[in-house]
């Protein structure tokens, strides 16, 4: 039996986190347009050390499997991928993707770590559903995931307020059928 690869895309692989990553996601925290993009918390810069402090409270569960990406041509980091929320005896579980290096949005980065993250997902937790979602002002992250093969569920609307305004946030899901029919193309 030859295995499909688990951690390696075309463009990123899934790698486990190190120490010095920290600075990295401080230095990004510190960048208003990702972080309102990334999520829907209030916009703040976090320290290194307040970035592990999150870490070890929010993503260290057994529901919850993250990764970094980093990219294959020369080891760089540029975010995090990540399944949270599952439930084990439903096979569902959540996904969220950050590529928080600028230089590397909207070259495939992002495609490639959906793909690399929804097989380890399917393949390897033997997840039946993934769900996801994204505030509609962010169509790089609606492309990404339509491209992918999430179809839209349901829309939460007025949900998000910034400066003023608000957005709605879309909720995307993708089943295992839905995905393995994708794997053949």
């Amino acid at each position: 039996m030859e295995f499909k690869p688990l951690f390696t895309g075309k463009l990123v692989r899934l790698a486990a986190p190190q120490p010095e990553d920290n600075q990295y996601f401080a230095k990004w925290s510190e960048n208003d347009e990702y972080l309102r993009v990334a999520d829907n918390d209030p916009a703040q810069p976090i320290t290194p050390e307040g970035w592990t402090q999150f870490e070890t409270s929010v993503l260290n569960s057994p529901n919850s499997f993250h990764f970094r990406l980093r990219t294959l041509a020369d080891d760089t980091l540029i975010g995090g991928v990540g399944l949270f929320q599952i439930q084990w005896m439903h096979q569902v579980g959540s996904l969220g993707i950050a590529i928080a290096d600028p230089a590397y949005w909207g070259k495939g980065y992002g495609t490639d770590a959906l793909q690399l993250i929804l097989g380890y997902a399917f393949r390897e937790l033997n997840l039946y559903r993934v769900g996801s979602s994204t505030i509609a002002y962010n169509i790089r992250s609606i492309k990404v995931h339509e491209k992918v093969g999430f179809r839209q569920e349901g829309v939460q609307r007025s949900f998000i307020q910034r400066e003023g305004q608000r957005f709605d946030v879309i909720l995307y899901g993708l089943l295992r059928p839905e995905w393995e029919a994708r794997q053949t193309l």
